[in-house]
Parts: C-alpha cells; sequence; structure tokens
C-alpha cells in the first residue's frame, strides 16, 4: 500500500506541474496585456510625456559625441562622461525645470571649482605636512556652511540642487588636489563638459516641444476655480431636494473633482517655482507674478476644505434636520451655492483668457452676497423658540458654511483681480446697449394764471402763456418736474 500510495503521490505533483505549466503562456500573455493597457494609459493621459521621453534619448546622443568622436575625445579625454551624467541629472519634464537644474550645477560647479583650486593653493602653502590639515579644515568649514544654509526656505525652494552640487564638487577639487598635479586642466576639462551637457539640455528643451512650467500652473488654477464652480452651481438643488431623490443626489455621484484640490499645494508651489526660471513665453511676460497664483490657490484650497465639510451633508439620512426649517432657507442657500458657482466659472473664464474679471465677478460677488442678508432676515423671521435644536442644527451648519464660502469667495475675485492687474489683464470689452431712438421732449416755459369764469363756486380756469420752448437733448435741460401744483385764483406759478 505504501508503493501504490507513493505512486499516487507523484502523479498528483506531476500532473499538478504540467497544468502549471500548460497554464503559463496564458498567465503570461494577460500579464503582457495588462502591463501594455498600463503604458497605454499613462501615454494618453498626457502625450508630453512620451515627447519628454523622445527628447532625454536626443540630448544623450548629441553629448556622447563627446566621447565618440576621435577629435573631441582627444580635447576632453574621460571628461567627455561629465556630460552625459549632466543631462541625466538635470533633464526635467518642464523648462523651468531644466533651467533650475541646469543653472544651479554650472554656477556651483564654476564657484566650487575656483573655490577649490584657491583652497588648494593657499594649503599649499603650509607645506607638505600641514597641506592636508589646512585642506581638512576648509573643507569642514564651507561643507558645515553650505549644509547649514540649506534649511533657509528661500535657498532651500530655489538653490538646493546647486548648493549640494557645491559640496559635492568642492570636496572633490580639494581633496582630489593633493594627488593631482595638473589640477586646472582637469578642472577646466569638468567644467567645460557640464556646460556643453547643460546648453544641450536648455537648448532641447526650449526648442523641441517646449513644456511650460508657468502654463501648466496657469491652466491648474483656472481648472481649480472650475472644480469648486461645478460643485456649488449644483449643491443648492441637491441637497434640498436629497429627501425627495431617493438616493440620486447623494454625495458619491455628485461631481467630487474638488477633491483633487485638498492636495494641490506642493504641485503649485513646484511649479510656481520652476515658472521663475523660464524666460518670457507666449502671453507670460519675463517677470510674470507666478507667486500671486500661489495665492489664489491657498484661498481655492481653503474654499474647497469648507466644501469638503458640507458635502458629507448630502444624501445622509442621519443629518438631514428639520425639512421645515429646510424649506425657510432654501431659496437663500440655493442663491449663494449657485452665484457663488457662477462667481468662480468668471473667475476661471478671466484666467484662462487672462482678461479682467471685476465687472462679470463682481455682479455674482454682490449677488451672493445680498442672499448672505436674506438668509440672515430668514433666520430671524423663523421661529426657533420651540424648535428642536438637533432638528435644525444640520441645516443651519449647511447655511453658515455657505456663508464663510461667500466671503471666500469675495477674497478669490479680489485676488484674481489683483493677479490682472499686476499680469496686465486685458479689459473686458462691454458691447454698449443701444436703446432706440426716442423723439425730444419739449418743455414750456411760461406763466400760468388762473382765471374766474363768473362763478367762484365753478372750476378754476386756467391760461398759460409760453414764451420760450426748451428741449431735452441737451445735458443740462433733461431734467423734468414730476411734482404739479394746482393754481389758486389770483396765484401767478413760473414753472419748467
Amino acid at each position: 500500500m505504501d508503493i501504490d500510495s507513493t505512486a499516487q503521490d507523484k502523479a498528483r505533483f506531476f500532473a499538478g506541474a504540467w497544468g502549471r505549466v500548460r497554464a503559463l503562456p496564458g498567465k503570461l500573455k494577460a500579464k503582457v496585456t495588462s502591463t501594455a493597457k498600463s503604458i497605454k494609459k499613462v501615454g494618453q493621459d498626457d502625450p508630453r510625456r512620451l515627447t519628454h521621453s523622445l527628447k532625454v534619448g536626443l540630448a544623450l546622443t548629441l553629448v556622447s559625441l563627446l566621447y565618440y568622436a576621435r577629435p573631441i575625445y582627444d580635447g576632453f579625454g574621460v571628461s567627455g562622461m561629465w556630460a552625459v551624467l549632466t543631462v541625466v541629472v538635470v533633464f526635467e519634464f518642464t523648462v523651468g525645470g531644466t533651467l533650475s537644474k541646469s543653472l544651479n550645477r554650472g554656477f556651483a560647479t564654476f564657484l566650487a571649482g575656483a573655490l577649490g583650486l584657491g583652497a588648494d593653493y593657499f594649503a599649499s602653502l603650509f607645506g607638505k605636512n600641514g597641506e592636508p590639515i589646512v585642506l581638512g579644515i576648509l573643507v569642514f568649514l564651507l561643507a558645515a556652511a553650505a549644509t547649514f544654509s540649506r534649511f533657509f526656505p528661500r535657498i532651500k525652494a530655489r538653490y538646493d540642487y546647486g548648493v549640494l552640487i557645491f559640496i559635492l564638487t568642492f570636496s572633490l577639487v580639494a581633496v582630489s588636489g593633493y594627488r593631482v598635479n595638473e589640477l586646472v586642466v582637469l578642472a577646466h576639462q569638468r567644467l567645460s563638459t557640464i556646460i556643453m551637457g547643460g546648453a544641450t539640455c536648455m537648448l532641447i528643451s526650449i526648442f523641441v516641444c517646449p513644456v511650460w512650467a508657468g502654463e501648466d500652473l496657469h491652466k491648474a488654477i483656472a481648472s481649480n476655480l472650475e472644480k469648486l464652480a461645478t460643485y456649488l452651481e449644483g449643491f443648492g438643488g441637491v441637497y434640498f431636494q436629497s429627501s425627495d431623490s431617493d438616493g440620486m443626489g447623494t454625495g458619491k455621484s455628485f461631481p467630487q473633482g474638488y477633491k483633487s484640490i485638498l492636495n494641490s499645494k506642493s504641485s503649485e508651489e513646484s511649479l510656481a517655482n520652476f515658472a521663475r526660471w523660464e524666460p518670457g513665453h507666449g502671453r507670460f511676460r519675463l517677470r510674470h507674478p507666478w507667486k500671486h497664483y500661489l495665492k489664489i490657490g491657498a484661498l481655492a484650497r481653503q474654499c474647497a476644505y469648507q466644501i469638503e465639510a458640507i458635502n458629507g451633508c448630502i444624501g445622509s439620512d442621519h443629518i438631514q434636520g428639520s425639512e421645515e426649517f429646510k424649506g425657510k432657507i432654501e431659496g437663500s442657500c440655493t442663491r449663494m451655492s449657485a452665484e457663488c458657482g457662477k462667481t468662480l466659472k468668471a473667475l476661471a473664464i478671466s484666467i484662462k483668457t487672462m482678461t479682467d474679471p471685476y465687472s462679470s465677478a463682481n455682479t455674482h460677488v454682490e449677488s451672493s452676497k445680498a442672499a448672505m442678508k436674506d438668509l440672515k432676515f430668514a433666520l430671524k423671521a423663523a421661529s426657533l423658540e420651540n424648535a428642536d435644536l438637533a432638528a435644525i442644527l444640520p441645516a443651519a451648519t449647511v447655511g453658515s458654511i455657505l456663508v464663510e464660502i461667500v466671503k471666500c469667495v469675495e477674497k478669490i475675485s479680489e485676488a484674481v483681480h489683483e493677479l490682472s492687474q499686476l499680469a496686465h489683464f486685458e479689459k473686458e470689452t462691454v458691447e454698449p446697449t443701444v436703446s432706440p431712438e426716442k423723439p425730444p421732449q419739449l418743455l414750456h416755459r411760461g406763466i400760468i394764471q388762473p382765471v374766474l369764469d363768473g362763478d367762484s363756486t365753478a372750476n378754476d380756469n386756467v391760461v398759460i402763456t409760453i414764451h420760450e420752448i426748451i428741449s431735452t437733448d441737451s445735458p443740462e435741460n433733461g431734467k423734468a418736474c414730476d411734482q404739479h401744483q394746482v393754481p389758486k385764483p389770483g396765484q401767478k406759478i413760473e414753472a419748467l
């Protein structure tokens, strides 16, 4: 029986192994298909990614000529590899990112190389025994000072990579100078190849399908305002009808695009930092106020957090509250939400078209503020003395948050208007309203004399003597008298 059981176990093992082998092509095919779909999706999400990959390949191919071409190799030697290394580490997706790293690397290498040569010469004055000690002290002091400078926010944001390259280059030049005789020639070769690699990256990044960080930031801010507008325009109707919509207006089915704004701070700051390095391009001037976009982005996130607070109120049965109280504030809250959405949409359009939004957005801002006052009047008029606090609190909370959103939207409008002035946006072209021509009105100047017709009890008769006729076409004579006086017997009235 033991022999039979062993044979059966082996048979089952080989059968299972054969089954796994037969299933392997199917699994491999599914894996390849899944990977191909992922690659396709990444390319379709942003086709510029594929272009960027080709640009990096082109830059590496060009700088490789420093190593492949014999005449160039004889001039630079193995230092030509520094050009290849420079392309790999400085070529970024955006023009601003590439310029930032290239310039940081170039200036840091030049400054650190010069200081390294100076440190090596200074240390040589102390003789063979004192030279390594002096070099060690200088490397310690400069490396410690440069590292500490990286903690300053401004340096961290814009020059962190340059400081890192400075520490690396100075240490290499100062330390290697103790053993290398032709240090100046070596430093010159490395600096030249690094400049060639950085220049290649900058030229390809700017002139071959450029991706501008400033333009991406500009579009991102406008898109964020549109996402907020889309939510607010539909919130009022959805919230106040969610109890009768059988779950069709729940927060899950409502637009949730605003959620991406909650974590947009790091990307906006990165784009703004890179945009400062970019030259003037398209509609954006050399010193475009990119920093002001961060102010608008911060206000947009503040508004998004307020929206996140009221989003949970949609379709949540346990916090619906009193329907009677909701009915009293429905009109004001719906108007507030809708007008805020219209304001944000007008601001988004003005940023996209780079036109001054004051006239178009200000109307909706004033309407939202008027609706906010109506909400206050509605709350005062509502009888809340005997009301259940737990029943009215959810709707009152929504109204309170909408008031804060109105204030936040007003701040966003002011920030966008300030941006339009700093960036010299075009003024909005308002088509004049043509009214139909009216015939000129004539005013008569004269004296009114009441005349009695025999009987004193009879109705008074009036004789009007016209001295001149005045036309109201001129602005000076355009005022009319709306009050009428009844003359008494013997009274004279001079009137226009």
